[in-house]
């Protein structure tokens, strides 16, 4: 997975009114300002079918459904990205914590979080908000 490079320009740039048309308001408080959504209450937390998660600003391919897990967080949780460019990892530390953001690459908006104590050889547990994402059945 790619790492920040505050050099490089991204694929989508708008402009903060652009981003604030094209998304309602709870995706531009997440995607354009790191908010989160509450625990079970997005709309994949608990969804089983099968797809491509995409991003919800630009439309990147982010997550297969064959690794979406449930984690018990309340939050749609994925063991690896689909396509592991797609998606930047970098520090987060905000509310007094350190973590590790998931910020999608091609436009920049903020996923969710990634941490250590996922299912398989990786372990990781990519914890994203589902109001950052469209799942997209027609490709499985």
């Amino acid at each position: 997975m790619a790492t920040h490079d505050t050099q490089k320009p991204r694929d989508v740039q708008l402009s903060d009114e652009e981003w604030r048309e094209r998304l309602t308001p709870e995706q531009y408080e997440i995607l354009r300002k790191q908010g989160t959504e509450r625990a079970f209450t997005g709309q994949y937390w608990n969804v089983k079918e099968d797809g491509v998660y995409r991003c919800a600003a630009c439309g990147a391919e982010l997550f297969d459904s064959k690794t979406k897990f449930d984690s018990g967080t309340g939050w749609p949780s994925f063991s690896e990205p689909m396509v592991a460019e797609n998606v930047e990892l970098r520090p987060d530390r905000s509310l007094f914590m350190q973590r590790t953001e998931v910020v999608c690459r091609r436009c920049g908006g903020h996923l969710g979080h990634v941490f250590d104590d996922g299912p398989g050889p990786a372990g990781q547990r990519f914890c994203i908000n589902s109001c950052a994402l469209d799942l997209d059945t027609q490709k499985s």
